[in-house]
């Protein structure tokens, strides 16, 4: 037949994240960011065929959120075996470092696998025991809980203990005492040193232990170079001054911490959408059991007002549901018997009960979750320039902090005070943390405003790159268009085959799946059908099978010609329907054609205005389709797509996406069928529709959009425009504000709670900034 012949979405795309990376801003990794482009293999009919596009090697070092994978030596972990510990101390990639540098050194370890969103470390390894995992672990301050395999990961993901108020309002209130003792000399200096001591260990305590691990194990990260700075102010006299600087810096640390809770959050809370328990019948009983419990195939019971608990497919009832959770549809979808419902929609009108279709761990919604989480490994391409930068910046930084020390009053006969003060200003403002972590806090903002929209980016370098699309290609069927057409016209074309003619093309029909051969069989249903042998479906042309021992072929208008049977009647006949824009398909044996059917399918007004919305953003269209020329022009120009290209098979869908590149574009595929595999494999992203509940789809696409509407193509670009803008202002903030502060400080100029206040507030505000996505 036409476009495609089935639905499961095809190519797939290996991500491996090998992660390498240092909090403390001393990087030592390579990347590598492939895309192969390669000519996709040719799916077989019926079948799915995975093709690789991107293998994204992505060493990570500071996403915030993101689960990283550090692979050690060149031993695999297939022999290996996999723990997990909840680690309530790892919110940041500065114990990340750490512990990957202790456990990297240890024999035994194949792998790590950072979650930071769910402070969760899977550690493969060839050890008897856990025991020497947990105390290397327990040795940088931190506390290891091994995760029974058994136990419920949600538990993984829950906040770590609250911390009392007052030591950090203690030390507030001293470091602004100190002050003001110091400027008005309302008390001896060793009264101010007594009282700038006790705002520094009241508040900073934590980041001295913290400050003294790192360097233990040579890391220069931000506790480090904190502890360094205010030890050497007190160290020089600089009593009030180092006070006010630990404070400013555990209030700083703080507020990030709670700004990245946001965004962490924004991911956790679709965790949240489903019930923890069901009405399940049990020996004729309806009876409320936790939702985890339930096995496949239970029938399970929903209220009006209720909220769906598990996917499955209804058996009894009919209500409208609430699907914005998963879909991002703004209106209640209708569900009546045989619909699918998925957990965590709403069901609004009337009682359902639905046969479960997946377990609570395997539905739509926890897969949504996973690959959200595992998205936000795949490095965004600004994230390895920001890796770069910081694997080069801080040493840098250091470096020139220890000659600006001691160079000066060596060899200038400068004053030691104000040039160690200078260098001390300096180490202060040394660590990149509002570059490092401006990244991974936007990426993670969209991609959860992606979500809560039904569109499911498979990663940051997915969702920076979407920007850079200028021509959007598109399959027709069940993509511009509803998918499933009606028969509109039917012609026997051989009076001598009689009504055996349509009882054969509804035999034929009804083993495919294709939307026009379903139109076919549905338009008349005979008493029986006839038995079909040797059926074999015929990639983008149509079918064929033995009935009563003769061979017949149900295909399009190419499939005819390749028969060599059209003839010139024929031809007026096929034109003067497809010029309508319908699909024509005729049934034919050896002896020539023997009935024809029409088949038109109806457009999405959705699809109307997503095109007018691509050009409005100066982006191209090209719909790519199996259908005949005819067709594709009239569907073409109701939706006013720029160009039409029809009769495609696989290959030729591949070789137009090599067209366009060939002539510098950046293309993206929008398909939902196998047919459409090399194509979206090629392009720079594949967009799959109507992936909710497709596992395939889910697992395999760059972007999965949840329902059938194409709005969600120019959303995602809109996202995609407004992400790469919020990055670019972080990093041209950061870097601004570092060089202004580095030429204030060697003026002599700048002051350490004045690098306080700019390298932190640049924090906050690049965070906040990436922040605004989640309002999108």
């Amino acid at each position: 037949m036409s476009d495609s012949a089935h639905k499961p979405t095809p190519h797939n795309h290996a991500a491996h994240n090998h992660a390498d990376h240092d909090h403390d801003h001393d990087h030592d990794h390579d990347h590598d960011h492939d895309h192969d482009h390669g000519a996709a293999p040719t799916p077989q009919p019926g079948k799915f065929t995975p093709v690789h596009k991107h293998d994204a090697h992505s060493c990570c070092s500071h996403d915030t959120d993101a689960p990283a994978v550090v692979t050690f030596g060149a031993q695999s972990a297939t022999g290996g075996q996999l723990s997990s510990f909840r680690i309530e101390a790892m919110d940041c990639p500065t114990e990340q470092t750490l512990i990957q540098n202790k456990l990297g050194k240890m024999a035994g370890i194949q792998k790590l696998e950072f979650n930071l969103i769910n402070r969760v470390l899977g550690v493969w390894h060839e050890l008897p025991s856990t025991d020497p995992i947990r105390e290397a672990i327990g040795s940088l301050g931190m506390q290891a809980d091994l995760i029974d395999k058994g136990a419920d990961n949600e538990t993984a993901s829950l906040p770590p203990a609250k911390k009392p108020w007052w030591p950090l309002a203690l030390s507030g209130v001293a470091a602004l005492a100190s002050e003001v003792i110091h400027f008005t000399n309302a008390a001896p200096t060793w009264v101010v040193a007594v009282i700038a001591l006790v705002a520094i260990f009241s508040g900073g305590l934590t980041t001295y232990k913290k400050g003294w691990i790192a360097l233990k194990n040579f890391n220069l990260n931000i506790n480090a170079l904190m502890s360094i700075a205010v030890t050497g102010a007190v160290l020089i006299g600089q009593w009030p001054e180092a006070a006010m600087v630990m404070f400013l810096f555990t209030v700083a640390e703080l507020i990030e911490a709670k700004s990245l809770d946001r965004a962490r959050n924004a991911i956790g809370g679709l965790m949240q959408l489903t019930p923890d328990t069901a009405t399940v019948q049990h020996n004729g009983q309806w009876v409320e059991v936790d939702a985890r419990q339930i096995e496949l195939g239970a029938v399970v019971r929903v209220k009006p007002g209720e909220r769906i608990g598990l996917d499955g497919e209804v058996v009894s009832g009919s209500s409208s549901v609430d699907q914005a959770p998963i879909t991002g549809e703004s209106l209640p979808v209708e569900k009546t018997i045989g619909d699918k419902v998925f957990a965590g929609t709403i069901n609004q009108a009337g009682a359902l009960e639905f046969k479960v279709t997946a377990a609570a761990n395997n539905s739509t919604l926890a897969r949504i979750i996973h690959a959200v989480e595992a998205a936000q490994g795949a490095r965004a391409p600004t994230q390895r320039f920001v890796d770069s930068f910081s694997k080069i910046y801080t040493p840098a930084v250091f470096v020139l902090a220890l000659a600006i020390a001691i160079i000066p009053p060596l060899f200038m006969g400068a004053l030691w005070f104000d040039w160690i003060y200078r260098a001390l200003v300096l180490l202060v403002v040394a660590c990149p943390c509002a570059l490092v972590i401006s990244t991974p806090v936007t990426i993670v903002s969209g991609l959860a405003a992606a979500a809560r929209k039904g569109i499911l980016i498979k990663g940051g370098v997915y969702l920076e790159m979407g920007y850079k699309l200028d021509v959007i290609a598109l399959d027709k069927t069940g993509t511009i268009t509803h998918g499933k057409p009606v028969q509109t016209d039917y012609v026997l074309l051989d009076e001598a085959f009689g009504d055996k003619a349509q009882a054969v093309s509804i035999s034929l029909a009804a083993r495919s799946d294709h939307p026009v051969s379903l139109a076919i069989a549905k338009a008349s249903q005979p008493e029986s059908h006839l038995e079909v042998r040797d059926f074999e479906a015929l990639g983008g042309r149509g079918v064929k099978g033995e009935v009563d021992g003769r061979v017949y072929h149900l295909g399009n208008h190419r499939l005819v010609h390749e028969s060599g049977l059209c003839s010139p009647e024929l031809e007026a006949s096929l034109e003067a329907l497809e010029v309508q824009g319908k699909t024509v398909v005729l049934l034919f044996d050896q002896t020539g054609p023997l009935a024809l059917f029409a088949v038109a399918d109806t457009v999405k007004d959705s699809s109307r205005q997503a095109i007018a919305q691509l050009h409005e953003m100066g982006i191209k269209t090209l719909m790519l389709t199996g259908d005949n020329p005819h067709t594709a022009k009239a569907i073409a120009e109701q939706v006013g797509i720029d160009q039409a290209q029809g009769n495609l098979l696989p290959a030729d869908k591949l070789a137009a996406i090599e067209g366009l590149y060939a002539k510098n574009h950046r293309v993206g595929m929008v398909g939902d069928g196998i047919n459409d595999a090399p194509a979206l494999a090629r392009s720079e992203i594949g967009f799959a529709m109507a992936a909710a509940g497709t596992d395939t789809a889910i697992e395999t696409a760059d972007v999965a959009l949840m329902d059938d509407d194409l709005r969600k193509i120019p959303a995602f670009i809109q996202l995609s425009r407004q992400t790469s803008r919020i990055l670019k202002q972080n990093i041209a903030l950061a870097l601004v504000i570092k060089l202004i502060f580095l030429v204030v400080t060697f003026a002599g100029m700048a002051t350490m709670w004045m690098a306080v206040f700019a390298d932190m507030g640049v924090s906050l505000l690049v965070v906040f900034n990436g922040l605004r996505l989640l309002r999108k």
